[in-house]
């Protein structure tokens, strides 16, 4: 009988033989058993084995007798069920074979194992020491690895920390700079806000105005050049520190990994320190390989050594900036104050032939007014004639039918009306033509004293800007020092 729950044989003990075969039923004790079902039972066939359920058939021996219909002699309906639930001798011995040659199966298979079980200790004892010994020496040539990899990152620490340090003094200097530029920008600056203060036409767009914009633009630009060196510079302090950290925390976790590989390292199988970890073997949480490992470092390396060589240009650009700077400010600076020594000359030399035509306009506004008070008086004497001979005009208008004639007097009094009308409107428009110049003469004079006021006016500023100009850095201060 096959019993259920029974363990599966190891793979070295060999194939699983089939313990028990199927036999084929036969329709001779298929017929002769059939089913009977007794009361309180469903089938009978239920608590059979499923193996046995098949019973072997038998071949008929010639000394049976079966009846007409194939089927033993009638049996007592009482036993009908237990004969239907009993086995044969057959089964029987066969089953005893069965038993016999699955136990010696077994105790080959169990024989074959232990010999294997010797032979495998040996062979993982073995294994075991030569693995342990391997994984020694790699750790080991892993701690040399690591001590290399830490010195070199200590040298190129130390030099990225000093070439920090003197971009760091560069970009000082560079600020300096700027604040020392600030002060000649703000005077130039001042000036130009005090010219502003010119009037009229002496707001002109001459070479001191050129000369102060174009320093005031040089100043700025100076200041944009040294400011974007500056913010360069601090945007490599950042690339610097950003490599010093990567550097740093490299380092560090090479320092931990030399610490961690060699206490590992030490480690015995007699060691107090050592227990199980089940599971760890599973869980890998490795981010690198040997190759991408060392790269890492050596991309550090690298990142930190191009950090520093664009440090060092950029050094070498802040001298040569610091210097072509202070000596064009210097040079601008020069040429504003000739400018400014050339245009108080002229505005000088201006003003005195303004004050020179303006006493010729005076003299000439008297003779005008001279003028105009004869005009007046020539018109009213010319407004009595006038009114005399309109007013005959007018009378001689009331004569009487065939009187009303066109006479000499007639024509005598119309040509002295049209010439005495004549004659006021040519001495009006001359007196007018002499109040329009008068004006034109006192609007000329009133320009000439403002002209004269405004000349005066930007000689003073001119002066004032000369005096706030007499203050300039010095070179060593325009470079940073």
């Amino acid at each position: 009988m096959e019993f259920l729950g029974t363990t599966q044989v190891a793979s070295y003990c060999g194939t699983k033989s089939c313990l028990f075969p199927d036999l084929a039923p036969t329709s001779t004790t298929r017929d002769t058993y059939q089913s009977h079902y007794l009361p309180g039972y469903r089938h009978l066939s239920s608590w059979r084995p499923s193996l046995l359920h098949k019973v072997v058939s038998v071949p008929p021996t010639p000394d049976k007798q079966l009846f007409a219909t194939g089927q033993p002699p009638t049996v007592l309906p009482a036993l009908r069920s237990s004969l239907h639930a009993r086995y044969s001798t057959r089964d029987w011995h066969h089953a005893n074979m069965v038993q016999l040659k699955g136990s010696e199966a077994f105790r080959c298979s169990a024989s074959r194992m232990n010999t294997d079980s010797m032979r495998l200790l040996q062979d993982k004892d073995q294994l075991t020491y030569q693995m342990q010994e391997d994984s020694r020496r790699n750790l080991g040539e892993r701690i040399s690895n690591l001590d290399f990899w830490r010195s070199e990152l200590s040298y190129e620490l130390e030099c990225l920390l000093k070439e920090t340090q003197d971009l760091e003094t560069a970009k000082k200097r560079l600020e300096c700079a700027v604040d020392e530029l600030q002060g000649p920008l703000k005077i130039a600056l001042e000036c130009l806000y005090h010219r502003e203060k010119r009037q009229g036409i002496d707001l002109v767009h001459d070479d001191v105005e050129k000369s102060l914009i174009k320093e005031a633009d040089v100043f700025k630009d100076c200041q944009e050049i040294l400011i974007k060196l500056a913010q360069k510079i601090s945007q490599q302090l950042s690339v610097n520190r950003n490599a010093q950290h990567a550097l740093e925390k490299d380092l560090s976790d090479k320092n931990s990994a030399h610490f961690i590989d060699e206490k590992c390292f030490n480690l015995r199988n007699t060691s107090d320190s050592i227990s199980f970890y089940y599971g760890v073997e599973k869980a890998d949480g490795t981010v690198s390989v040997p190759a991408t490992w060392a790269k890492f470092s050596e991309d550090n390396i690298r990142l930190s050594q191009h950090a520093r060589a664009n440090s060092a240009k950029l050094r070498e650009d802040a001298e040569v900036a610091l210097e072509s700077t202070s000596e064009e400010m210097w040079n601008h600076y020069i040429g504003t104050n000739l400018a400014f020594n050339n245009r108080i000359a002229e505005v000088a030399d201006a003003k005195n032939k303004l004050q020179a035509q303006l006493a010729k306009i005076l003299q000439e506004i008297f003779q005008t007014e001279d003028t105009i008070t004869l005009l007046e008086r020539s018109i009213k004497a010319k407004e009595y004639p006038l009114k005399v001979a309109q007013t005959r005009l007018e009378g001689r208008t009331k004569r009487p039918n065939v009187e009303l004639c066109r006479d000499a007097p007639q024509f005598q009094l119309v040509t002295e009306v049209y010439t005495l009308s004549n004659t006021l409107q040519t001495l009006k428009q001359r007196l007018q033509e002499a109040h329009d110049t008068l004006q034109k003469l006192m609007l000329n004079k009133s320009k000439l004293e403002h002209d004269i006021s405004v000349k005066t006016n930007s000689f003073f500023i001119d002066r004032r800007c000369m005096e706030m100009r007499k203050v300039f850095p010095s070179t060593p201060r325009l470079i940073g020092y």
